[in-house]
């Protein structure tokens, strides 16, 4: 006989084999079937306060409510053995499964937000290589590169450019012309602004 766990040796079912002179049956009565008898005589006993099933509950003669249907019951629940664990111990891990998250993510449940990947703001800036310029407006600090055709205009610092919100620097292409052989950097200072095109 392979023994493949000493737990399956020691784990044994404690039973009730005999009340003071009162011998029970010959097999014993298993503890675990007594607490299953009493925590479903307590349900029932709640369940006939309750307005509609109390109802249904009373039509029932009681040594059949409180006897019959407790104790069969009871000693069906003890029978019942899913994977070697016993009926409590099942339910209970079944009931932590439904109640736990479907999936995990690095041991930690996985939240349905995280299904959509958002990056954060991108800001991309044309570099004049296409064909037109495209029209956007930018506020500095930061350095633009333009490497095709233009004609730049800068207003300058001052509190009229401010109060007017106007851009302090301005570029416009130049179409027609040939692009220059090395592009021309235009350093932005902190809230300065860049318009390309109209």
């Amino acid at each position: 006989m392979e023994i493949r766990s000493y737990r399956n040796v020691f784990d044994l079912e404690r039973r009730i084999y005999r009340v003071d002179s009162l011998r029970l049956n010959p097999g014993g009565v298993p503890l675990r079937g007594i607490v299953y008898f009493i925590a479903i005589l307590v349900v029932g006993l709640l369940a006939d306060r309750l307005p509609l099933i109390g109802l249904l509950a009373r039509t029932l003669p009681w040594y059949l409510r409180d006897i019959a249907v407790p104790g069969g019951t009871a000693a069906l629940l003890t029978m019942i053995r899913v994977e070697g664990r016993p009926f409590h111990l099942a339910a209970l891990a079944l009931i932590r499964y439904g109640a736990g998250p479907r999936e995990l993510a690095g041991l930690r449940p996985y939240v349905a937000r995280d299904r959509h990947w958002r990056p954060g703001e991108l800001v991309l800036l044309p570099d004049g290589s296409d064909s037109r310029f495209r029209r956007l407006r930018y506020t500095g600090p930061g350095a633009v590169l333009v490497s095709a055709a233009h004609v730049r205009a800068e207003l300058g610092a001052g509190s009229l450019r401010r109060m007017a919100r106007r851009p302090s620097v301005t570029i416009d292409a130049l179409p027609g012309r040939p692009a220059p052989t090395r592009g021309q950097v235009i350093a932005l200072r902190d809230d300065a602004r860049l318009r390309v095109g109209r």
